[in-house]
């Protein structure tokens, strides 16, 4: 994303939760928080697809037999329903569901599975990557964060009913202007939203305007006005399944950090953090934080590999910006030392076998408030003080 002049221009976009592919990842995580509510060590991998009229699940599960097909279906219908899905051909007491889901391959099992003195081992092999930057409260790079955060402002609005005609599938995109690599303003956002028949263009742009603006550092943020875009194509009556076919795990990059750092290519939702897909990911950002918020680097990445059935890491690489005065490989060896990085060592740090996943499925994984019941604590910065005595 950055470059030696530091002038540029960085494009993110984000999606509501009613978009087809967020439905899709929200009723996977909220399957996987139904089986870890009753058994914490549940294996879970779940994929869905929405189209008109029918939800379809799939994947591996193992986990409490008092689990029953009513039980899922119920959890997906009311998932639905929280979103906001009432249109006539994709209504959550209405849609048929199709549930595909069987047990976890034994072979899987075996190379995971603690046994015979042998730590619990990665749930596959890949590659995971980490992030954060100054640019933002967060520590998330700008764009992505107030992609996120239009698209935030506008749902909760119409949830609290103040948007009335807005429907809950939703796209925006920023675009940020950069100087000296430091994001100034913004010179073009997009907004497409679901609206009723009976809304202009011209309506749903004043209706949502102020809650763009709201999520912008102040107003000299905004763009100009022809540079602001609003159901460009004119009409968006007919959205989310309806309209366009969800699946999980295909926002990926709406999920990290919007283009502006690596991507290891394995979604998150549906999955139990035994698959490092996930958890290492979240480390991997916690890792990345708190070098930030330790004020060691303005930018840091990390990357993680695993193979599967082997507890601990392959590699373990840091970059932090070029002004960064800090010895990286005694950076990487002081991070290795503060977090163990085998799959039982990050689910136990970051507290990860709880019902936690579903509301990471919204408005991204990252550059969000830990929460009292243990949600979102890859965004802790308790390393932060520690890291800042030994570097500072």
């Amino acid at each position: 994303m950055y470059n030696s002049k530091g002038n540029f221009l960085f494009t993110s976009e984000s999606v509501s939760p009613g978009h087809p592919d967020k439905v899709c990842d929200q009723v996977s995580d909220s399957i996987l928080d139904l089986y870890l509510n009753q058994d914490p060590f549940s294996r879970v991998a779940v994929e869905t697809m929405a189209t008109p009229s029918k939800i379809i699940v799939a994947g591996e599960i193992t986990g409490p037999e008092s689990i029953t097909k009513e039980m899922i279906n119920d959890t997906i219908r009311n998932c639905v329903k929280e979103i906001g899905y009432e249109q006539e051909l994709f209504h959550w007491n209405k849609i048929a569901i199709e549930n595909l889901l069987i047990k976890q391959s034994a072979d899987i099992a075996l190379g995971v599975d603690s046994r015979d003195g042998k730590e619990e081992g990665a749930g596959d092999q890949g590659i995971m990557f980490g992030f954060a930057c100054d640019e933002t409260p967060s520590l998330m790079p700008a764009p992505i964060y107030y992609a996120n955060l239009i698209m935030k402002n506008i749902f909760d609005a119409i949830k609290r009913g103040e948007l009335v005609g807005l429907g809950p599938d939703a796209k925006s995109q920023v675009t940020l202007q950069y100087i000296d690599n430091n994001p100034v303003k913004a010179t073009s956002i997009v907004v497409s939203i679901q609206h009723s028949a009976n809304l202009t263009q011209k309506d749903v742009k004043e209706m949502i305007r102020p809650f763009v603006i709201a999520a912008l550092p102040n107003v000299d943020w905004m763009c100009a006005e022809e540079y602001f875009y609003v159901n460009p194509t004119g009409l968006f009556i007919i959205g989310g399944p309806e309209s366009d076919a969800g699946v999980t795990g295909r926002k990926i990059i709406v999920d990290t950090y919007g283009g502006a750092a690596p991507h290891g290519g394995g979604a998150f939702s549906g999955k139990d953090p035994s698959k490092v897909d996930r958890s290492a990911a979240y480390a991997a950002r916690y890792l990345a934080k708190n070098v930030i918020a330790a004020g060691i680097a303005k930018r840091c990445t990390i990357q993680l590999s695993y193979a599967i059935g082997v507890s601990e890491p392959l590699s373990f690489y840091i970059h932090t910006d070029k002004n960064c005065q800090v010895d990286e490989e005694k950076l990487a060896k002081t991070l290795q030392e503060m977090m163990h990085l085998s799959p039982a060592g990050i689910k136990k740090h970051l507290g990860l076998l709880k019902p936690i996943y579903k509301k990471t499925a919204s408005f991204g994984h990252f550059g969000r408030t830990p929460e009292s019941d243990g949600s979102f604590s890859w965004e802790r910065t308790d390393l932060s003080e520690n890291l800042r005595k030994i570097f500072g």
